[in-house]
């Protein structure tokens, strides 16, 4: 067991969820109190040690099902994996009847008799063939698209309501049938992953299988449900991001530089030695931060995170002004005030900003060009500026001397783009026409990227100028 679990801890990490040394411990100690053949109490006993925040715990559960799923469980150390349960022979394999069967037990509640039905599915539906390089994914897709995913809520939903029903009544049986459907899929899953296991082997599967941490999924194409997960990841890490940058001021501000000469004078009240080192007032500068983001398109979600984290740290910086363009280029600041919720903030700027000149295309040379013409007092020697953008200008001209004048007097200039670098310069993409215009450039593509660049990139700077002036 010891094996199998460390093999299953090495694969959280990887997922990216943290866990230590101390909590592998605390898991193998509450090992021997729980009952292994028993999957949900082990389950819940692997949770409650080694995941530490409530976010984790899809990617959890889809890494424990690939470890410890059916006949996987109470496995000696190093055995690979055990065929699952076999289906009952009696389930019928008609699409229809099959269909009838598994509401019947959904209806009833009858897990058992449901994971059969899966079972039966899954050998009927699937297609699943030994050696071959499919994902799960594919043949769950293939096993509830037969079973009719769709109809079932709907009879479910029927069967649940009376016949004259209240608002209420319908409400709480949509969310039951829902329910039931949610676990329906979660069993197809279940069943499909066991049968992979067995077929390539934990350590393939679970690398094949990975679910995104929140905080590392790619924010060019998140879904809507994704994103409302995102947000709630997002608020905690502005947050800690700005008490970070605060922390650093406060210690900054502790001491300046050395004072030779007062530390000399001092130390001959003590027959020249050294012993009360004396140190200058230290010199207080005043960073200013300017944020300039491409809002078209796919791009939109990326710039909303990338302010949120903008509008979270400007109270911890002398001066922060944050821009959005398209082919014309607006300042928002505004839009961002402390009595203004974020999610008004973005609507402010969807209906209020002006930002399309032309035909509503990104046209970053143009927007250069303005910016210097409408707002170049607000970048100075103090100022860091953030670029966010693809740099796909749809074949116009890129105008890269707007941008070398902005980056002349600039603090510095940093570019971040969500693209992987193997797209950049393809197709309309002029990214190498700005890359020596810019301090860095990096590829930002998750909110763990965006955290590890502000952190590394901006702060870091920012906070070593509060003290070096």
């Amino acid at each position: 067991m010891s094996e199998r679990l460390l093999s299953f801890v090495d694969e959280l990490r990887s997922v990216g969820i943290p866990v230590s040394m101390v909590e592998t411990l605390d898991a193998t100690a509450a090992l021997e109190h729980t009952d292994l053949s028993d999957r949900e109490h082990l389950r819940a006993t692997l949770g409650a040690t080694l995941v530490k925040q409530e976010r984790h715990y899809p990617a959890f559960n889809r890494t424990f099902d690939v470890y410890y799923g059916s006949g996987q469980v109470a496995l000696p150390d190093g055995q690979e994996g055990a065929e699952p349960e076999p289906h009952i022979e009696s389930e019928p394999s008609d699409p229809s009847s099959l269909t009838d069967a598994v509401i019947e037990a959904l209806l009833s509640g009858d897990l058992d008799r449901l994971r059969s039905l899966v079972g039966r599915a899954v050998d009927d539906h699937a297609g699943m063939q030994p050696g071959r390089p499919v994902g799960g994914r594919y043949y769950a897709y293939r096993v509830m698209s037969r079973l009719g995913a769709d109809d079932i809520h709907a009879r479910l939903l029927s069967a649940l309501l009376d016949e004259a029903p209240s608002e209420m009544d319908r409400r709480l049986a949509d969310e039951s049938a829902r329910r039931d459907v949610a676990l329906l899929r979660e069993e197809v899953d279940r069943e499909i992953t066991a049968r992979l296991v067995v077929d390539r082997g934990v350590e393939a599967v679970a690398a094949s299988r990975r679910l995104p941490l929140p905080e590392d999924l790619d924010l060019m194409h998140v879904t809507q449900q994704e994103i409302a997960e995102l947000e709630r990841v997002v608020g905690p890490l502005a947050r800690r991001l700005a008490s970070r940058l605060s922390h650093r001021r406060r210690r900054a501000r502790r001491r300046g530089t050395l004072d030779v000469r007062r530390t000399i004078r001092k130390s001959l009240g003590h027959g020249g030695v050294l012993l009360e080192p004396q140190f200058k007032p230290p010199h207080r500068s005043k960073p200013e931060l300017v944020l300039i983001t491409d809002v078209s398109g796919s791009m939109a979600t990326f710039a909303r995170f990338t302010m949120q984290l903008a509008s979270a740290i400007s109270s911890q910086l002398s001066k922060v002004r944050v821009f959005a363009f398209i082919d014309g280029v607006d300042e928002v600041t505004e839009y961002f005030s402390p009595s203004t919720s974020f999610a008004e903030a973005l609507h402010r700027i969807g209906s209020e900003a002006d930002l399309v000149r032309t035909d509503g295309h990104s046209d970053y040379g143009r927007v250069f060009a303005e910016f210097e013409d409408l707002y170049r007092d607000a970048v100075s020697a103090k100022t860091s500026v953030i670029i966010t953008g693809d740099a796909r200008s749809n074949y116009r001209d890129p105008r890269p001397v707007a941008l070398d004048g902005m980056a002349a007097r600039a603090k510095a200039v940093f570019w971040l783009n969500p693209e992987p670098r193997r797209y950049w310069n393809t197709g309309d993409s002029v990214m190498a026409k700005y890359e020596a215009s810019c301090t860095s450039v990096s590829h930002v593509r998750s909110v763990r990227q965006l955290e590890h660049f502000v952190e590394q990139t901006v702060l870091t700077p920012l906070s070593n100028r509060l003290s070096t002036g």
